[in-house]
């Protein structure tokens, strides 16, 4: 409220001299304070509740979903991920495909990955690759054993 009206509404107060008046004027800015508030409350209030749920999600989904190796190989290679990964998730120059197997990324990195990729990798969506298809192709590439360091290769330390 500017200065003016601050001085408009002062005046119409002394020239009237009613005490119901001024009165009147405190209840209006005090009912709007009050509405102010309880509107914040309320907003903090449903942010907090619906971030419980959340919490409780992102906890329940850290566990890796039973996958089937073997049938996550089988996924592998029908699917055509092996095109660009290689046959052992290893990548490829040729493609720009990334390394995946073994995954150095939770379930859930993983799964978002496949569905939303940052490279040239095409998205799949749970219709084209269900989570438990997913699942399959993760447990297979976490069944692949790590590649060797250059330390304990003997002809590369020559």
């Amino acid at each position: 409220m500017g200065s003016i009206e601050r001085r408009l509404e002062a005046s119409t107060v002394r020239r009237t001299g009613a005490n119901c008046a001024i009165q009147a004027d405190l209840n209006v800015s005090g009912a709007s304070r009050s509405k102010r508030f309880v509107a914040i409350f309320l907003f903090v209030f449903a942010t907090l509740l619906c971030s419980i749920p959340a919490t409780r999600a992102q906890q329940s989904s850290d566990a890796v979903p039973a996958g089937n190796a073997q049938n996550g190989k089988k996924l592998f290679m029908s699917d055509g991920c092996y095109e660009c990964h290689g046959r052992l998730g290893q990548g490829a120059a040729q493609t720009g495909a990334a390394r995946i197997g073994p995954p150095q990324l939770s379930f859930e990195g993983f799964q978002n990955y496949v569905r939303a990729p940052k490279n040239n990798m095409p998205p799949y969506t749970a219709k084209a690759i269900p989570d438990q298809d997913v699942a399959d192709i993760y447990a297979y590439l976490k069944s692949i054993p790590m590649p060797p360091k250059g330390k304990d290769i003997p002809l590369l330390n020559k």
